[in-house]
């Protein structure tokens, strides 16, 4: 069976996990406790970032490595077009969406939450579990470095973050007007890219990451609750009824996920 080392709310683990889904494919989520060095990801794969895929005795990094490994290998339900423009074109906007939404949505999401109690407050219930507080409170240096919090984002910083991120659903949201997917008529890695890098702007309505019910569907309030981009995550959340395999209250025999600790 295919391993996946991850972080659950790694937008680039959820990305190769709508991949999997989408190319119906097995695998066992191996959940990675981050911490300082993460050394035994480190002496497995010779690097630290989430996420890599295991097949066999081969270690893939990198979430687009790991999707064109998992077409060339599994090529049924293909992620690339093959026309040659349409392939060029779904190529570019993964790229753009892995350096742009992937980038802005974890800044402006994760420095909002650890700078303004306010918005944490309006994000996350009293009386609900505060899993993403927990993730930017009392948790190692190493690990906010990774997700960007580490250098101490200023209210300018995370303002321009936020901005860019409007544009950026402005045109997706215009692309869709008109097309069941961002390229046409079938969906491709530029569909399942956008859609897995954007669980941090609104989570995702069904149950399929690990978190408390309550947080289904909540987000980023300024984009979330803006009715201007409701159509965006209309379409986000359909693709996941479509393509994404909802957490089972049991998982199989051996594909439960496994936690590598750090010391």
């Amino acid at each position: 069976m295919l391993e996946l080392y991850q972080w659950e709310l790694s937008q680039y683990s959820e990305k190769v996990r709508l991949i999997l889904d989408y190319k119906g494919l097995e695998y066992r989520k191996i959940a990675v406790t981050p911490g300082i060095g993460q050394v035994e990801l480190f002496h497995l794969t010779g690097q630290k970032q989430v996420p890599v895929l295991k097949d066999g005795h081969r270690y893939i990094v990198d979430s687009t490595e790991i999707a064109k490994y998992l077409d060339s290998e599994y090529p049924d339900n293909p992620l690339l077009p093959k026309d040659p423009k349409k392939r060029a074109a779904a190529l570019l906007m993964e790229d753009w969406a892995d350096e742009s939404i992937g980038v802005k949505a974890r800044k402006a999401l994760f420095a909002a939450i650890s700078q303004d109690q306010n918005f944490r407050k309006s994000l996350l219930p009293l009386s609900t579990p505060d899993i993403l507080k927990s993730m930017v409170e009392g948790v190692p240096t190493d690990f906010l470095n990774v997700l960007g919090l580490g250098v101490g984002f200023s209210p300018d910083v995370i303002n321009s973050a936020i901005a860019s991120l409007r544009q950026d659903l402005e045109i997706l949201t215009e692309l869709l007007s008109d097309s069941p997917y961002l390229l046409g008529d079938e969906p491709t890695i530029a569909d399942l890219t956008v859609a897995g890098l954007s669980i941090l702007l609104k989570f995702p309505q069904g149950p399929y990451l690990d978190l408390p019910e309550s947080l289904r569907g909540k987000g980023l309030p300024i984009l979330a609750d803006n009715p201007d981009y409701e159509p965006f995550f209309t379409w986000r959340d359909r693709l996941y009824a479509q393509f994404r395999k909802p957490l089972s209250g049991k998982p199989p025999a051996g594909s439960a996920p496994t936690s590598i600790h750090i010391d």
